[in-house]
């Protein structure tokens, strides 16, 4: 079915990849320990975490509930928004009209 959205991808993108960034643990999703995690550059971590961010994004068509490390990743398609939510909060709203 896919994702509808009618704002700029890359900004869509852009903003879920920052949400994602700061969730706790993202290391264990790509198999990376803590330390070899750090040792990447910022712009390495960022790249990493954009390239998981544009599959979910795709996969949210179609399994409009998604796991990310500790979050919990939602497609809202009648509010035409992507929640992230962490210990059964909202922490992050991405609209996408």
């Amino acid at each position: 079915m896919g994702v509808k959205f009618g704002r700029e991808y890359e900004e869509i993108i852009e903003e879920l990849t920052g949400a994602m960034s700061g969730v706790r643990n993202c290391n264990e999703l790509f198999e990376m320990s803590e330390e070899d995690w750090r040792e990447m550059d910022e712009q390495e971590r960022k790249d990493c975490i954009t390239t998981l961010a544009d599959d979910i994004f795709y996969g949210l068509g179609a399994e409009p509930t998604m796991s990310f490390g500790s979050c919990q990743i939602v497609y809202d398609r009648d509010n035409h928004l992507i929640k992230i939510a962490a210990e059964e909060k909202v922490v992050h709203i991405i609209r996408l009209i």
